[in-house]
């Protein structure tokens, strides 16, 4: 695992002069300039309206994130790039790039499923962060955290700490406004971007595993993998030899189920009839293999007075939606012949 990728600095030297990076410095200035092109760009094809909706809280969020966030992340050697943040935007492009293709054989333009992703993307994140605080609370409002300290250590999302079932009820009343918005049709967006959210939490679980959480338990088996001194693994399964005793790489088991989870709903979008299909069957099968793999997951403890974690026991409720939904699309007319995803 590899917590830290590397470090940016806070000024560079131009001409010999110290210029700040992060701030009110020349990140921002960059952003501001490649913001207002984009906007532009938006406005001319969309109206002002559809570019301010589509355009105007990305990039507010990341402006406030150049501006505070990042100058507030220096620890001295500079703003640490966590492996698990960059992973977390490489999920966030390989996903929409999957979702924009599939898009394109249904009529969705790119345009729509870019700003479609941008906005589940953003309240999913944020979902999945305020989630994982209620949580495990204890670590951002401790006693002696200061206001300004516990705000400074919510906003490090890229460190780690998200829930990705934290992320559903945010992302899906986003997904819900936006087809509104445009008048599309719910069900059909929801099939044509379910399985780059897999793709996309295929790849963020490898975040988790170059941040150390979401681990597994002591096992003996040829692939099991001892985590550094210094992470949450070495802390709770410490080895004599310093480090953890060999844990089950939980994290990459969840990759690889995610992606698998993806490649079977791509192989059955032919195969569906009725437009949710598609996403009912990875909202059937997803919570399934959930629940299987809190079984070898250690990070979680029981919740609510039972034996379940806290994710099975969302799991479960997860299935009773899904059930209610394939009960709503078999209610629903067959596509036409030869329309298909």
């Amino acid at each position: 695992m590899r917590s830290t990728l590397f470090h940016l600095p806070t000024s560079l030297d131009l001409s010999g002069a110290e210029v700040p990076l992060f701030g009110w410095g020349l990140a921002l200035a960059i952003w501001a300039a490649a913001g207002a092109v984009g906007f532009a760009w938006a406005t001319s094809r969309h109206g002002i309206d559809a570019a301010i909706r589509s355009l105007g809280l990305p990039l507010a969020l990341v402006a406030a994130m150049l501006i505070w966030v990042l100058p507030a992340l220096d620890d001295g050697a500079g703003v640490p790039i966590r492996g698990y943040g960059v992973m977390l935007l490489v999920a966030a492009a390989a996903g929409t790039w999957l979702s924009v293709a599939r898009g394109r054989r249904v009529g969705f333009d790119a345009d729509t499923i870019l700003a479609l992703g941008t906005e589940v993307f953003l309240w999913g994140l944020v979902g999945a962060r305020l989630f994982y605080v209620l949580e495990y609370h204890e670590q951002f409002f401790g006693a002696g955290t200061s206001l300004g300290e516990s705000l400074a250590r919510i906003a490090n999302i890229a460190g780690g700490g998200l829930v990705v079932f934290g992320a559903l009820p945010t992302a899906a009343l986003a997904a819900w406004r936006f087809a509104a918005r445009r008048s599309l049709s719910l069900a059909r967006l929801a099939d044509c971007v379910a399985p780059g959210l897999l793709l996309g939490l295929a790849i963020g679980r490898v975040g988790c595993f170059l941040n150390g959480c979401c681990f597994g338990g002591p096992c003996d088996l040829p692939w099991a993998v001892r985590f550094p001194e210094g992470t949450a693994p070495a802390a709770i399964y410490p080895a004599a030899a310093g480090g953890s005793v060999p844990l089950h790489p939980a994290q990459l088991y969840a990759a690889l189920d995610a992606a698998l989870l993806a490649a079977v709903a791509v192989a059955y979008t032919p195969l569906a009839r009725r437009d949710g299909e598609v996403f009912a069957l990875v909202l059937t099968l997803h919570p399934i293999s959930r629940i299987l793999l809190e079984i070898i997951r250690v990070d979680e403890q029981p919740a609510l007075g039972t034996s379940l974690s806290i994710s099975q026991l969302v799991s479960l409720v997860l299935l009773a939606l899904a059930i209610a939904l394939w009960w709503w699309i078999g209610r629903q007319p067959p596509r036409p012949t030869g329309d298909t995803l």
